[in-house]
């Protein structure tokens, strides 16, 4: 018995270890962030003055890393759940899949083309202001639906059971022969071609009114940053075969998404301002009580329609967070 009781001590030792020092690094990189913040809101003078643009390049560069890892996250989560049952002599299937994968990347990456082209011209033809707006209200949607606590069942949930149905019903009907194993591979590209194309083509709709604003730059920059991280969890999936704590990863980076849509509706509602589609309602004593950085980084202004706008996102973040719970614990009675 003792010498089992020592096997497991040195068994759950590097387990120990590792979570260990996975909360160093966390918690290192947390005071990294908040040093940058602080750093930011002391040296740079943020203008909470509606009429003027105010977001920050390093501020719009986070927000998009959060995006795209969150959609990069969710792409990696499907193509595991689609690939799982792929193993011994289906293992093979596993490589339209990753074709097709590859394949919607570039296709993500000449739609962005596509898209800043389309914005380019309009730009000539269109009003900055009015075109800006425009692309902040449609970012500001595209930023719901990828949040997906609302629109859970459908948006999420129903997707990634269409995978696995799809992908069941064609390993079902290949019979072995050459006619047939074409269309399962050609079946089980388009499954990993759809399950990326969508995430991409979702980020790149976003990213045109960061485009519009700061220019490319910026906007490559965090998609790398963004996509850094999703190719270290598709690493960590598809090569060293980790099971990682996806819901968990799904909570905090929502978590996150909540924070950059309450940053992107008081921006839109600057924008709106700013091309005369609503009004500008100063709040003259709250003008002491809102630093300059948080306008920079937070998008926080003394006007009355801005914090009305964030202050109706947060509630419906908040309550459809709380909608979601409560109908999985109404399912688990």
């Amino acid at each position: 018995m003792d010498e089992e009781h020592d096997l497991r001590e040195v068994t759950s030792f590097p387990a120990t270890a590792a979570r260990l020092r996975f909360r160093i690094v966390l918690l290192a990189a947390v005071f990294v962030v908040a040093g940058v913040l602080v750093w930011q809101g002391i040296t740079a003078k943020g203008n909470p003055n509606p009429e003027t643009p105010h977001i920050s390049p390093a501020a719009a560069m986070l927000d998009i890393g959060v995006l795209v890892f969150r959609e990069g996250l969710e792409c990696v989560l499907v193509l595991s759940a689609i690939t799982a049952s792929m193993v011994g002599g289906n293992q093979s299937h596993r490589r339209p899949v990753m074709f097709g994968a590859g394949i919607a990347f570039v296709a993500t990456i000449i739609t962005w083309f596509i898209a800043a082209g389309i914005v380019n011209d309009l730009s000539q033809s269109v009003s900055a202001l009015n075109l800006q707006a425009a692309t902040g209200l449609l970012a500001v949607i595209v930023l719901l639906v990828v949040m997906n606590w609302f629109f859970h069942k459908i948006y999420w949930g129903g997707w990634m059971s269409m995978h696995n149905q799809k992908k069941r019903a064609l390993l079902k009907n290949a019979n072995g022969t050459e006619a047939t194993r074409g269309r399962l591979l050609w079946g089980l590209g388009l499954l990993g071609f759809a399950s990326l194309y969508r995430e991409g083509f979702e980020v790149v709709l976003f990213l045109q009114s960061y485009y519009l604003q700061l220019g490319g730059k910026v906007v490559l920059g965090g998609a790398l940053l963004g996509l850094f991280f999703s190719g270290i969890v598709a690493v960590l999936t598809f090569v060293a075969h980790r099971r990682l704590p996806y819901r968990k990863m799904l909570i905090l980076t929502g978590t996150m998404l909540g924070v950059v849509l309450l940053i992107m509706v008081g921006e839109q509602a600057q924008e709106m301002q700013l091309a005369h589609w609503i009004p500008t309602t100063q709040i003259g004593w709250l003008t002491n009580l809102i630093p300059a950085w948080m306008g920079l980084w937070f998008s926080a202004f003394p006007t009355a329609e801005t914090l009305i706008a964030q202050l109706l996102a947060a509630i419906l973040v908040i309550g459809s967070y709380f909608a979601i719970r409560l109908r999985v614990a109404k399912q688990l009675v």
